[in-house]
């Protein structure tokens, strides 16, 4: 019999983005008591006292295995023993607290990296197809703020089915010719992404694309690698 839920990634690093989008926004002031999660009531001690902690232990262990360059088979044993003991608890926790609570929207779960209801069994949420639109704004030396939205859309909601953009980003002298040549790689849910500098990359040139992702880790398509310097 298979333990596996459709909605639960087996990809570790797709598993912990998702975990770590459902964590941020529950704990978020402005959504923890609005969701049921206040402290001190059942479905709160529940979050503190066995989620937050298997996640955190989860968290740990993925950061020690993230680096390709110092991960070792013990650092890969730890993660996948970490990921065992924390994928029932978030299980319980969408299941039991969240998919069936009148005080979660579908909106809410998207957010959280979740699958949203469904009135006739769990559909699965095509990849994106729209590209990401994206202002920039330089508000002081060394930061850079990306905004970004649905390109075919005029206020800042995702496309649905979608739970965060992926960022590719990079200070180069030569402009880059593919998204491949950006170095970094981070994740956003929430628009707007920020990167401070220090002051010896003030005046390079910051390189960057984005694409959304939807809540089963596939990904839309890259939009044109956009510039800007570095204040």
């Amino acid at each position: 019999m298979s333990m596996n839920i459709d909605w639960l990634p087996r990809n570790h690093e797709v598993l912990h983005r998702q975990a770590t989008s459902t964590v941020n926004y529950i704990k978020d002031p402005l959504n923890r008591d609005r969701l049921g999660f206040t402290s001190g009531t059942a479905a709160g001690n529940y979050f503190d006292q066995d989620f937050e902690i298997k996640y955190n232990a989860f968290d740990t262990a993925f950061q020690e295995w993230l680096d390709e360059s110092e991960r070792t088979p013990k650092k890969t044993a730890k993660l996948q023993e970490a990921e065992e003991v924390f994928k029932p608890s978030y299980r319980k926790l969408y299941t039991g607290l969240l998919k069936d609570s009148p005080f979660v929207t579908n909106d809410d779960l998207l957010s959280m990296g979740l699958p949203e209801r469904h009135g006739g069994g769990g559909g699965h949420n095509p990849p994106p197809t729209t590209y990401v639109s994206t202002t920039v704004e330089l508000p002081g030396p060394g930061r850079v703020i990306i905004h970004f939205r649905n390109a075919d859309s005029d206020h800042k909601a995702k496309p649905h089915g979608v739970h965060g953009a992926e960022i590719r980003w990079g200070l180069l002298d030569v402009r880059p010719t593919d998204v491949s040549e950006l170095p970094n790689s981070s994740f956003d849910t929430r628009t707007p992404f920020t990167l401070d500098f220090e002051g010896h990359d003030r005046h390079k040139t910051l390189y960057f694309a984005l694409r959304w992702e939807n809540t089963t880790g596939e990904k839309g398509p890259w939009n044109d690698i956009q510039a800007a310097v570095v204040p």
